[in-house]
């Protein structure tokens, strides 16, 4: 396939255009950061910034959460058509509605139209954000019992925010009206601000190079990335690869929610189909279709070359099909806060490990599986007398899993992979908790040759009697290894006295209470006897891995004592150990 650059632009001249529209992508998102009021936002980055074309065609984007990135741009499409004539300089447009193509409520795309000179739509400048509470019958967006999607919050399939420069009063006051948390317009008007930076810097751009050029780089950008992932495509065997992942359950207890993926490689495109996937229609764990596509295509972008735009290209190249009904793109009106994360993450699981089987060295399955949501929220903080709502933020963790060459490192896969820990102190400072303990857990990281990243372990404390939201999967289906790899280990949460065995919602912890949360670790890559002892042996003065698991997993003998720092690699034994191993093998 062959794409050339469109006769009103030269490559150079559009590559300088693109790189000013990522720019503006990562200018927005910084506007975010620096100007929302709750820690989602300012602390954890939960955000993401995209311009698209006039047709909702994705042309660039920030590094921000990928699946916010691949995920936005359906709810813009829709606005486009639904508002047809009836868009104009100085609009903007907000938009959360997961049967439009979001994800799940918190979810909110605020967005702003950009002209040419002439008045003809040429761009959306977008910015996607996670906020705190959406109204519905449980606070902060994660009703994890509801049976539908209104008892989970407030939907807004496309409404003008701002109209034409002015801010639509009665808008602002019907959602402020239905959010719980004060800081709501605040994050609200900072998500405006930022789409209304983006709709200027892309005028501007209009202005300097003209809007010919602009349309021929959107359309050379999009063809540069259909063209460079079809070559990567191309170099892949033809055939088909499945693979089956499942979520221990949903939140009402059914067990084994199911993810079936097929991919065909045939010639220089896919066709990835989820035919066989959950369609029990009891099951409270549903992805959207939006949600689904954004994590495939996370997924699928992580395997190839990064300098490969992210963009509409990539949908160029891919036969997408979820059959309606099934658990990744469920009928209308099933509940889906939940869902976003679980099975949604699966599918980025399904892709790798279907994809390992051809692409071994560069697939790494998700490690997202951290027991969201959990939320914590009171009436009264003792310090102010006011009420709060913490999401936790700084008492998460989802360890990845190894990859060929690296080790599993403490941080998000794919599809969130850009989010940031909140600080411990400042959490403190925001709400009336302690956190006690933020510690790696010795052998809890799939064994492999390259070994899965610990798991972690969390104990906070709560200084006032607060409610609580705690759902936990990764306890039977965990991180898989791949290659040969281990999986990682299970997830174990205590809320006050009570382990929780699929989900708590509204339970009362007293002044001293606590939340312990043990989060499993990645998988494993390889076989872990073909580990360098060495790098055992570094683990083990890390207390990454006990001497006893380094014999049992490795094969490798040490001896000596941590305690007394007497460490040492027995090679004769690990030599011996070894061969054993294989010769039983």
């Amino acid at each position: 396939m062959t794409i050339e650059a469109t006769p009103s632009v030269d490559a150079v001249t559009a590559t300088v255009i693109r790189s000013a529209m990522e720019t503006i992508c990562f200018e927005m998102a910084t506007y975010v950061s620096r100007t929302a009021t709750t820690p989602i936002l300012n602390q954890s980055n939960e955000r993401n910034a995209t311009i698209l074309d006039a047709h909702g065609r994705l042309a660039a984007l920030s590094v921000g959460i990928p699946q916010f990135m691949l995920s936005s741009t359906l709810p813009v499409r829709f606005a486009s058509e639904f508002f047809e004539g009836d868009l104009h300089p100085g609009d903007v447009l907000i938009a959360n509605d997961p049967f439009h193509g979001g994800g799940h409520l918190p979810d909110v795309n605020v967005f702003a139209p950009v002209f040419d000179p002439d008045g003809n739509l040429m761009l959306f400048a977008s910015i996607q954000c996670h906020h705190g509470d959406t109204g519905g019958a449980m606070a902060g967006g994660y009703n994890v019992f509801a049976k539908d999607i209104w008892s989970e919050g407030v939907r807004y399939p496309v409404l003008k925010l701002v109209d034409r420069g002015v801010e639509r009063r009665d808008v602002v006051l019907m959602m402020r009206a239905n959010s719980r948390l004060p800081g709501f317009i605040g994050d609200l008007r900072s998500q405006v601000g930022a789409a209304q930076l983006g709709a200027r810097r892309l005028t501007e751009i209009i202005e300097e190079y003209g809007a010919h050029a602009v349309h021929g780089t959107v359309d050379w950008t999009i063809g540069d990335a259909t063209r460079r992932f079809s070559e990567e495509i191309a170099g892949w065997p033809d055939g088909t690869y499945t693979a089956d992942v499942y979520v221990d359950h949903d939140p009402a207890g059914n067990t084994d929610i199911h993810v079936h993926c097929e991919i065909t490689v045939t010639g220089d495109r896919l066709i990835i189909d989820f035919d066989g996937s959950d369609t029990r229609p009891n099951i409270q764990a549903w992805s959207t279709f939006g949600n689904t596509r954004g994590n495939v295509i996370a997924q699928l972008a992580s395997l190839v070359d990064p300098s490969i735009p992210k963009n509409e290209g990539f949908f160029n190249c891919i036969d997408l099909r979820v059959p309606e009904g099934c658990c990744l793109n469920p009928p209308e009106g099933k509940p889906v806060s939940s869902g976003t994360h679980h099975p949604g993450v699966e599918v980025g699981d399904a892709i790798a490990i279907a994809m390992s089987k051809i692409l071994p060295d560069r697939c790494c399955p998700q490690s997202y599986k951290f027991g969201s949501p959990r939320q914590m929220w009171g009436d009264v903080d003792p310090r102010h007398g006011r009420s709060f709502f913490d999401h936790g933020g700084e008492v998460s963790a989802g360890w990845v899993s190894a990859v060929k060459g690296t080790d599993g490192w403490g941080a998000l896969a794919a599809s969130m992979g850009n989010l940031i820990k909140a600080s411990a102190e400042i959490n403190e400072q925001l709400f009336p908790h302690i956190l006690r303990g933020r510690n790696f857990i010795t052998d809890s990281g799939g064994p492999g040759q390259w070994r899965g990243g610990c798991g972690s372990h969390f104990i906070k404390e709560v200084r006032t009697p607060t409610q609580i939201n705690q759902y936990v999967v990764n306890q039977r289906h965990t991180h898989p290894g791949i290659a040969g790899g281990h999986n990682g280990s299970p997830d174990i949460c205590f809320v006050g006295d009570t382990k929780v065995e699929t989900a708590v919602s509204g339970v009362l912890l007293d002044t001293g209470d606590r939340l312990d949360y043990k989060f499993g670790g990645g998988g494993g890559w390889g076989d872990p006897l073909l580990r360098d002892p060495q790098a055992v042996l570094d683990d083990v003065w890390d207390e990454y891995v006990s001497t006893e698991a380094a014999k049992r997993d490795y094969g490798v003998v040490i001896t000596g004592s941590l305690e007394d720092m007497t460490l040492a690699l027995d090679e004769a034994a690990t030599e011996q150990e070894r061969a054993a191993r294989r010769a039983n093998a």
